[in-house]
This record gives structure tokens, C-alpha cells and sequence, in this order.
């Protein structure tokens, strides 16, 4: 009923409509048909229908009046989706340069070390490839490596102290090592500030106070302790073991209670040996946790690069460049094969 005047109402509509959108209406099917022509019932959209359809959107305002083939709003995501690509290939034509990209051997070296050694993170890297005579930023590093979230001081005052004197303080501390029987197996070293380096350790399954005084004689002979030597409130650490230290010359330091940051550099090197070194090994006896602690310490002293040292070695390792011509970074295993030093060998 209501068909007849509808189609007369197009009738006159078309009648008075411009010239300009006949031709776009008639070149608006053209495309149509000539898409179905050419894929079948189910027409194939190519980039060029594509992008005619984003240029008729934007200069005519009755498109969708004879869009068949798609939905109008596949065409507005095909004109945003232009637009994108329009501005990425805008940016990237001005777009200014930016530093270096990193060499390719520098990036598979530093994903080899983190490989290798799964406990390192970037500041340790970044201090192995420094020895090696490697330019390259800690920050560029930590691209390629987690990063460790850093923990931070808790009194100023007392950091201030340690920085002042660390040439004439050490450090002493105890921890424990279960065996594969269950047992456990007692550790005491002493660890000095200015360079990190273990002074003396040992290991028994009797701690006493006598036991610990005699430590001390054979960590320092006549002449040799330190100023000031800083421990905890653990019982061990009796009365007459204060009195040697005194009479040896060196002022004692407790800790406050329940305050282990006092002892940070102590606590700092508990917790890399235990992720270094005893997380990964099962100990039988005391004489097989002796041998495992005497090569970490002198993978500690001689390879091992320090943060609190700028990157470097208690030992003092030198830096070592590229030789000339032809050369690689070989690994040389340490600590049984959990740890690796890195040098430049002549290719043969």
C-alpha cells in the first residue's frame, strides 16, 4: 500500500538532486558491482576498496546510502585504522636520530652472561662487560636483564658512620647450613668494609665463645685487627670474647636490637652466598661446605664485581680490551660451573 508513493517520493528526490551526487552514487555502485564481478557471490575487499571508501566517507555525505557489500561501520574502522597508519608513517619520515642501536655481539653477550648466570642482574653485567673493555650503559643492560628492586637504608646517621671509617671496619657474623642429613653446620667470617674482602672463615658444628676467640687470633695476628669490628646480639658473642677484641686492640661494636641494616655489609654477604652459591648445592659435611665456600671466596675476591666498589673487584681486577684483529669472550668457570669470568682470547 505504502510502496507506490514511496517510490514516487525517490523519484522526485532524484529529480532534484545535484549532478555531483549522481555521479558519486553511480560510481559508488560501479565499485560494488565490479567487486562482485570479479570475486563471486562473496566479494574479496581488497586495499583499493578500502581506501575508496575512506576517500568517498570523507568527501560525500550520503555514502552509506548504497554501502551493500559491508557494514558502515567497517568503513569507519577502515578510515581510523588509515588514519593510524597515516600518522605512524608521518612520524616516521621526521623523526629525528636517535642514539646507536647496540651491537648485535654486545646484545647476545649480555643475554649469554644472564643466561649463564641466572642470580646476576644488571649492575653485575654491566660491571663484567666493563672489565672486558665494553662501552655500554648500565640502563642499556637492564633492557636485555630483570632488574632487582634495590633495598633502601633505614638511618642516614649510621650509613654516614660506615662510610667515614670503612678503611678500619670489619664485620663478623654467623649462619647456618643444613646438611643433606638434616644437621646443622656453623659459619663465621669476618669481612672487611674498605674492600669487601672476607678476612677469615671457618666452619664447625660446635659454636662456642672459646671457639670463636680462637678464630679471631688466626684471622688477626699480632698488629693486624682492625679499628672497630661490628656484631650482633648473638649470645656467642659473650663477655670474654669482648675482652679479646679489646685486648687486641679493637673496639667493639653491637649491633641494636633487632636492627640487622647496623650489619648491612655482614647481611649483604650471607644473602649472596646463600643465592650464589648454597641455594644450588646440597652440602654433605663440613669439609664439603669448606671446599665450596673457600672457591666461591676466591671467585669473591678475584672475579666477582662489586656494587659498593663501582663495579669492581676486591682483588682489583684490571680492565681488559678487545686485542687486535680477530677475537672472542670466552667463559672461564668458577665455583664449579654456577658463576663465569669473562676474557678476550685471540681467535686461534
Amino acid at each position: 500500500m505504502f510502496k507506490v508513493p514511496l517510490l514516487l517520493l525517490r523519484a522526485l528526490v532524484s529529480v532534484f538532486r545535484n549532478r555531483a551526487d549522481l555521479v558519486l552514487e553511480i560510481l559508488a555502485l560501479r565499485q560494488q558491482l565490479a567487486a562482485f564481478a570479479l570475486s563471486g557471490r562473496r566479494p574479496r575487499i581488497t586495499s583499493a576498496d578500502r581506501w575508496f571508501w575512506i576517500v568517498l566517507r570523507r568527501r560525500w555525505a550520503r555514502w552509506s546510502d548504497v554501502l551493500i557489500f559491508v557494514k558502515p561501520e567497517t568503513v569507519i574502522r577502515w578510515h581510523r585504522a588509515g588514519f593510524r597508519r597515516y600518522w605512524t608513517w608521518l612520524s616516521r619520515r621526521h623523526r629525528r636520530p636517535g642514539r646507536p642501536p647496540t651491537d648485535r655481539s654486545i646484545r647476545d653477550l649480555i643475554r649469554r652472561m644472564a643466561t649463564e648466570n641466572p642470580t646476576w642482574g644488571a649492575p653485575r653485567i654491566h660491571g663484567e662487560l666493563r672489565l672486558l673493555g665494553i662501552a655500554v650503559s648500565e640502563r642499556t643492560v637492564s633492557w636485555y636483564v630483570a632488574r632487582r628492586p634495590s633495598q633502601p637504608d633505614a638511618v642516614q646517621r649510621w650509613r654516614t658512620f660506615l662510610q667515614n671509617h670503612r678503611d678500619a671496619i670489619a664485620a663478623m657474623d654467623f649462619f647456618v647450613v643444613p646438611t643433606v642429613t638434616f644437621r646443622l653446620v656453623y659459619v663465621w667470617f669476618v669481612i672487611g668494609h674498605d674492600r669487601r674482602r672476607i678476612l677469615h672463615f671457618d666452619v664447625t658444628a660446635n659454636p662456642a665463645a672459646a671457639w670463636v676467640i680462637q678464630q679471631l687470633r688466626e684471622a688477626f695476628p699480632f698488629g693486624t685487627a682492625p679499628r672497630h669490628v661490628i656484631f650482633d646480639r648473638d649470645a656467642i658473642f659473650s663477655a670474654p670474647v669482648v675482652s679479646t677484641m679489646t685486648s687486641s686492640g679493637m673496639q667493639p661494636a653491637r649491633t641494636a636490637w633487632k636492627s640487622p641494616w647496623q650489619n648491612a655489609v655482614a647481611e649483604r654477604s650471607i644473602g649472596s652466598v646463600r643465592r650464589e652459591l648454597l641455594d644450588h648445592v646440597v652440602i654433605f659435611n663440613e669439609r664439603h661446605l669448606r671446599r665450596l665456600l673457600t672457591d666461591y671466596v676466591a671467585y669473591y675476591h678475584d672475579d666477582r664485581t662489586h656494587l659498593g666498589l663501582d663495579k669492581a673487584t676486591p682483588a682489583s681486577r684490571s680492565v681488559v680490551q678487545c686485542p687486535a684483529g680477530e677475537a672472542a669472550v670466552v667463559a672461564l668457570r668458577r665455583v664449579g660451573g654456577l658463576h663465569h669470568r669473562y676474557e678476550w682470547r685471540a681467535a686461534a
